[in-house]
Formats: structure tokens, C-alpha cells, sequence
């Protein structure tokens, strides 16, 4: 008789310390399931995975309590490869990749194929060279199997992130005996016909009786792709139930414990914008690979909150990532009347500029560094803030203060200002960046994804701090994201970017049928705006 669970963990404890992170929880999948696992950041999914794919920082702190059972038998998974071993994958939120490899040796790393020649059939297998026509062809059905038109052999260094995220799960695809696959946040990269097109390989994987962790905060995904869904809070169960008897408005209450305030509802007074213009760009153009900008125009106006939205790869990333010299950039940029240097970051930071990047492990934060120093870092460096005395020394008290302030102001869900950034859940890192942002005292801020990964507690955080920003400081926001919903419930204007250019700027309440139309590079005629 067939197990009626392929991954049963039972009874799971683990505690840092005196800090417990997981209490008594348990958790059950079946084959060819889908089951979401939701929870704040900081509730313990990112610890109770952790324990399954034996994690050296789990076995370090002295293990765990509790009990593993997979494919019917209890185990002691050593470490990640013993877990990949026994058949199981991960599709990792923060992306595994090696930027200097081409996507076949990302997707076949460690599975390489070889084949003998007179040499090695010798002096043994190790002599054997690669077989790269193979290899090559195992990617493409891999890459066909997610929908990517991407070739083979292009470099992963310098793609966009949301085609990073489809090469990640072509390469677990492509794995022989999985029998569990664990998608973490794996859609919060893309945009919306890219998350559908995901959840379609999603339930076909799972059609084929392989079982899937799937780790979100979109909870219209989860309503959508899940059969069954667990709820963590705090680090124990709050709930195991199936899909059909609930609602998303039910989930975001069990996740956050305050029933329906859970569902993001910003309070936006609608004004109309009275100043100048802030920013003027003329004929920008942007070498950001994948999300090339060709020649885009575009006036930001003084005190508005501006969305940037669009398909990936459209070009939409390009903009802020050119103006603020993260990428070679041509074209011309005005702020407040002076002509921004295109290709000197410094000279833009020190203009009053600000950015909180979609990148947040690559371009954001210093992952080895404490909280208090990643949030001062950039005032530090361009403005010699938190420095005192004739040699310039760091003013220790005075940036332990502001760092508490931040992590209050912002709820970074941590230990100590001291504690090390990359030990902090993804949600919570995104909340340090945009720390590091608000510490520049910015004129202008540019805000890239900035609820990429955080959960529907903390994203209504986010954008009700944006908006705090703008209505009390003034501050010109520019916010590009691919989620068109957090445009529409925050900004005062919202810019269509297709094929590298503005194709038309809306407001929150214009059609869907507008944005559609928009976001396939078409413009709506005059009447068609509702």
C-alpha cells in the first residue's frame, strides 16, 4: 500500500537559544499535491525548511526536536545534497545561480553529462569529457517546459531577475526522482502573466505525482494553484485546511491574527498635485541587460508618488537603475532644474536621490554586516553622517539610536540591531533596504519592487510608510513594480513602459481594459479611459 504522505514532519522544535523559532509543528504533504505554507516573515517556514534539507545552521545550534518521515521512512538529513539525494528540490526565493556560467551549466551543475574517449576508457571515467550537445538539450526542454525562450548557452550574468527565477526551476525540472519540490516566493520576481504562466508548470509538475511546497504571499496564488494550506504564526500552527473551505480574506487573518485588516487596504487621499516638476527625462536610454530602456520621456512631478508598471523585460527596472549609475546610461536628466551627471552614482546620491533596489542580496545590503551598519552605510560614505569628532570616527551611540528608530518605525522583525542582515528573513532584509533609503534624508526616492518577498502584513507597511513619506515630507516617490494592484492603491499617476518606452500614463481609476492595453505596448484612444 502507497504512503498516504510522501513528507511528514512531526512535532518539529527548534530554538535559538532561549528563543524558540518553532513550537510543536507539524507538517504533512501528499503525493502530487500542492500545499502553500503561509505565514508573516518571522513566523518559522523559512527554519521548518531548513530542518528538512538538514541545514548546516540547524545542526550547528543543536539540531531539532521532533520527527522527519519521507517517502514512508524516518530520516536524518545531513545536509542539503542528502536532501536533493533522497529526492528532494528547492526552488530558492534568493537565486542559487552562477553568474559567470551559461543557463546549461546552471541547470545541469553537478548532473553534468560526460562521454568516453580512447583515453579516459583507460585511465578512467574522470578523463571523460563533457557531452555539451547533451547537456544542451536536456536545458532546452527544461527551459520549454517553463515557457522560456531564453537560449542555452546565454551567460546568466547580467539577466533580468525574473528570468533568473524561471532558469532556478528549470534546473529542478530537470533533476531525475524528485518526489518534493519546495517553491519559495518563486512568483515574487514576475509580473502577472508570468506568476499564471509559473502556477500552470506548478500544477502540471504536480500532476505527474510530484508533491510541492509551495511558499507564497500572494494569496490570490494560493487560492488559485493550492490543494491543501498551512498556516504558521509565531512559530507554531495556527492551521492545516483545505483550499475550498476558506477564502483569501479568512487567510490573511489567520497569518496576521487581525481577521480581515490582513487584506491591504492604503488610506490615500486623492489631491491634486499642485507642484513643478521634480525630474525631467529626455530620450533616456539604458544598457541594463534585459531591461533595456530606449529613449524613454517622462516628467515626475513635485510631491506625487509616480508607478513606473509593465511586463518584465520591458524595461520598466531599466529606468531607475540608469538614472541613479547602477548602468550605463545615455540621454538627459533634470532634477529640480540641474542636469544630473548620467554614470556618477555619488554624484546622484549627493543631488538628494535615493534608491531602495529590486536586488536587495546583489546591490542592496551588506549581508555579513549588522542591521545599525547596513542602515547608515550610504548616509556614512556620501553625506559623513554618524561621524564625530576631528578623525571622523564612527559615532557608535548615535547610530545605535537611529537604528532602533528604523526598527520600529519599520518593524524589522530582529534580535538586536546588531544582529547580522543575511540572518534575517528575505521580508525583513527588504525592510533594511528601505531603512538604508529613508536614512539619506531624500529629496527624491526611487523605490524598485519594494514588497518583492514580504508578507501582506509587512507590504501594507511599506506602502502606507511611502505614502506617510509623501503626504508629511513632501517627497517625490517614483515606484516600479510589477505588482499593478500596489500601483493602483498608492500612486497619483502610473507610466505603462513597453518595448523600452513610456507607452501611456494612467491614473488608479482609469479601465483595466487601459491598463491592458498599455501593458501590450498599445495606447488607449481618448475615449476608451474610464
Amino acid at each position: 500500500m502507497a504512503n498516504e504522505f510522501v513528507l511528514e514532519m512531526n512535532h518539529i522544535t527548534k530554538a535559538y537559544g532561549s528563543n524558540a523559532v518553532l513550537k510543536d509543528v507539524t507538517l504533512r504533504i501528499r503525493p502530487g499535491e500542492i500545499h502553500a505554507l503561509l505565514g508573516e516573515n518571522g513566523a518559522g517556514k523559512s527554519t521548518l525548511m531548513n530542518v528538512l534539507f538538514g541545514m548546516p545552521v540547524i545542526h550547528t545550534t543543536g539540531g531539532f526536536e521532533g520527527e522527519v518521515v519521507f517517502d514512508g521512512q524516518p530520516v536524518s538529513i545531513a545536509s542539503p545534497m542528502d536532501a536533493m539525494s533522497k529526492g528532494i528540490g528547492m526552488v530558492h526565493q534568493e537565486f542559487m545561480l552562477i553568474p559567470g556560467f551559461s543557463v546549461t551549466d546552471n541547470i545541469k551543475l553537478n548532473r553534468e553529462i560526460t562521454k568516453p574517449w580512447p583515453v579516459s576508457r583507460v585511465l578512467g571515467k574522470d578523463l571523460e569529457f563533457l557531452d555539451t550537445k547533451a547537456m544542451s538539450a536536456d536545458a532546452r526542454r527544461a527551459l520549454d517546459a517553463v515557457g522560456m525562450s531564453i537560449e542555452e548557452y546565454t551567460l546568466v550574468s547580467g539577466l533580468p531577475i525574473g528570468h533568473m527565477q524561471f532558469i532556478e526551476i528549470a534546473r529542478e525540472i530537470d533533476k531525475s526522482g524528485m518526489k518534493l519540490l519546495v517553491f519559495d516566493e518563486p512568483t515574487a520576481v514576475l509580473t502577472e502573466s508570468e506568476a499564471q504562466q509559473l502556477l500552470d508548470v506548478m500544477k502540471k509538475i504536480a500532476a505527474q505525482g510530484i508533491a510541492i511546497i509551495f511558499i507564497t504571499h500572494r494569496l490570490d496564488e494560493v487560492m488559485d494553484a493550492a490543494d491543501t494550506i498551512t498556516i504558521l504564526r509565531d512559530g507554531t500552527l495556527v492551521t492545516t485546511l483545505p483550499k475550498a473551505e476558506t477564502t483569501a480574506e479568512k487567510l490573511a487573518g489567520l497569518m496576521i491574527g487581525r481577521g480581515s485588516e490582513g487584506v491591504i487596504h492604503v488610506d490615500k487621499t486623492d489631491r491634486e498635485i499642485v507642484g513643478g516638476t521634480a525630474m525631467s527625462i529626455r530620450d533616456l536610454w539604458v544598457g541594463m541587460p534585459g531591461e533595456a530602456v530606449r529613449g524613454v520621456n517622462l516628467d515626475v512631478r513635485e510631491g506625487e508618488i509616480l508607478g513606473i508598471g509593465g511586463l518584465a523585460g520591458q524595461g520598466k527596472i531599466g529606468i531607475p537603475n540608469g538614472i541613479m549609475g547602477l548602468y550605463e546610461a545615455r540621454g538627459e536628466v533634470t532634477f529640480n532644474g540641474q542636469k544630473l551627471p548620467l554614470g556618477d552614482a555619488d554624484a546622484v546620491l549627493r543631488a538628494g536621490l535615493a534608491m531602495v533596489s529590486e536586488d536587495r542580496r546583489g546591490v542592496g545590503l551588506l549581508l555579513d554586516q549588522s542591521i545599525e551598519d547596513n542602515i547608515v552605510f550610504t548616509a556614512m560614505q556620501v553625506h559623513g553622517d554618524f561621524l564625530k569628532g576631528f578623525l571622523k570616527q564612527k559615532d557608535s551611540g548615535a547610530i545605535r539610536r537611529h537604528a532602533e528608530e528604523m526598527i520600529k518605525e519599520l518593524d524589522i522583525r530582529c534580535t538586536s540591531p546588531t544582529q547580522p542582515v543575511g540572518t534575517l528573513s528575505g521580508g525583513n532584509q527588504q525592510k533594511v533596504c528601505v531603512a538604508r533609503a529613508l536614512t539619506m534624508n531624500p529629496k527624491f526616492l526611487f523605490v524598485s519592487e519594494p514588497t518583492r518577498g514580504i508578507d501582506i502584513g509587512a507590504k501594507q507597511l511599506v506602502l502606507e510608510t511611502l505614502v506617510k513619506l509623501n503626504r508629511e515630507q513632501n517627497m517625490t516617490i517614483v515606484m516600479v513594480s510589477s505588482e499593478l494592484q500596489e500601483l493602483r492603491s498608492i500612486c497619483d499617476r502610473i507610466a505603462i513602459v513597453a518595448e523600452g518606452k513610456v507607452v501611456d500614463i494612467l491614473r488608479a481609476e482609469d479601465s483595466d481594459t487601459a491598463f491592458g492595453l498599455a501593458m501590450s505596448g498599445k495606447r488607449a484612444k481618448e475615449g476608451e479611459l474610464a
